[in-house]
C-alpha cells in the first residue's frame, strides 16, 4: 500500500480515486488530483528524479488533444507515474512536491464532463511503468477524516457546462479547512460516477470492518460493497442498475468526489437546457 500524505493534497482542492472508467481507478490504485487553478499549471504530487517520459496517443475527441503525456518519477521508494501533463521538466531533473511540472492537458481519455487533472499512480521499481495496469494499492493519509455531508437531493444551479451542471447544495461545512463529500444514507462518503462508471468507493476514513454490504443514496440502494484484498476490505462499490433523475428527467449520473473549498452536487447530462438559477430535485430510481 502506498499512502499520499495529507500535506501533498494542499495543492489540490479536489480529488477522487474512483470517478473514472479506467482499471486503475476501479481497483483504487490511482488518484485524480484537481488543482482548480486558472493558470492551467500542474503542481507535482511527488518528489524525486524524472526517469522517463512518453508521448501517448489517445482516442480522438473533438474537445480534447489527440495525444497525452506520461511522466515517470523515481521517488526513492517507488516509481510514480503521472498522466495528463505536458511536461516542462526533463529526464534526469530533480523535482519537489509542489514544483511546477508543466501544463495540464485536456486529454482524449477524458469524458466531456471531466475537468483537467493529474492522474497519479505508483509502481515497484522492477515493474513496467508504461503499462496501463499493475500499480500498487493507493490511499491518502489525511490530517482530518473526509467529512460526510447529508443531502436531500435538492439544489439551485450555480454553474453550467455543455455536459454538466453544479448545484449549490449540499453546502461545504468548513470551506478551506478539510475535505468533505456527499454521504450516502448511512453516513458513508461516496466517490465515483453514479452510475455511469461501473465502480465507486468510500472515503479513506471509512471504517471498513463495520461497513454494511448495501449502499444507499436518497432512499434507494445504489450499490454493493465489494470484498477485495481481505474479508474486511469493502471500500470498493459495485453500482447497481439505477437511474438518476433531475426534475423527473433521466440524466447520465452524479459525479461524486472529495472537495476542500466547495461542495455541491455535480450532475452529468449531455445537451441539457438548465440554466443558473434553476431549482432541481434529484432522485435515484432502481431498475431492478
Amino acid at each position: 500500500m502506498v499512502e499520499l500524505p495529507g500535506h501533498v493534497l494542499d495543492a489540490y482542492p479536489r480529488f477522487s480515486r474512483y470517478n473514472s472508467p479506467y482499471p486503475e481507478h476501479d481497483a483504487a490504485t490511482a488518484i485524480d488530483l484537481y488543482p482548480d487553478r486558472d493558470d492551467g499549471r500542474a503542481p507535482s504530487p511527488v518528489a524525486g528524479e524524472v526517469v522517463d517520459y512518453r508521448r501517448v496517443r489517445c482516442p480522438p475527441k473533438p474537445y480534447a488533444a489527440d495525444h497525452d503525456h506520461l511522466i515517470v518519477v523515481d521517488t526513492g521508494d517507488h516509481l510514480a507515474r503521472i498522466l495528463h501533463v505536458d511536461p516542462e521538466v526533463a529526464v534526469g531533473e530533480s523535482i519537489g512536491v509542489g514544483d511546477d511540472l508543466g501544463t495540464l492537458v485536456r486529454s482524449g481519455f477524458f469524458a466531456p464532463w471531466v475537468a483537467n487533472h493529474l492522474h497519479t499512480a505508483f509502481r515497484p521499481h522492477d515493474a513496467n511503468p508504461v503499462r496501463a495496469t499493475g500499480s500498487l494499492p493507493l490511499d491518502v493519509d489525511l490530517d482530518h477524516p473526509v467529512e460526510p455531508v447529508a443531502w436531500d437531493g435538492t439544489g439551485t444551479v450555480v454553474e453550467t457546462g455543455d455536459t454538466w451542471v453544479l448545484l449549490d447544495s449540499p453546502a461545504h461545512p468548513a470551506p478551506g479547512e478539510r475535505f468533505a463529500g456527499i454521504a450516502g444514507d448511512d453516513g458513508r462518503v461516496l466517490d465515483g460516477g453514479l452510475p455511469h462508471y461501473e465502480h465507486g468507493g468510500f472515503a479513506p476514513s471509512t471504517d471498513l470492518v463495520t461497513t454494511p454490504d448495501e449502499v444507499s443514496l436518497l432512499g434507494t440502494v445504489v450499490g454493493d460493497a465489494v470484498h477485495t484484498a481481505t474479508p474486511d476490505d469493502r471500500r470498493h462499490v459495485q453500482w447497481r442498475d439505477v437511474t438518476v433523475t433531475a426534475n423527473d428527467q433521466a440524466v447520465v449520473g452524479l459525479s461524486l468526489f472529495y472537495s476542500r473549498d466547495w461542495l455541491g452536487a455535480k450532475l452529468v447530462q449531455r445537451d441539457h437546457d438548465w440554466h443558473v438559477g434553476d431549482e432541481l430535485r434529484v432522485d435515484v430510481r432502481s431498475e431492478r
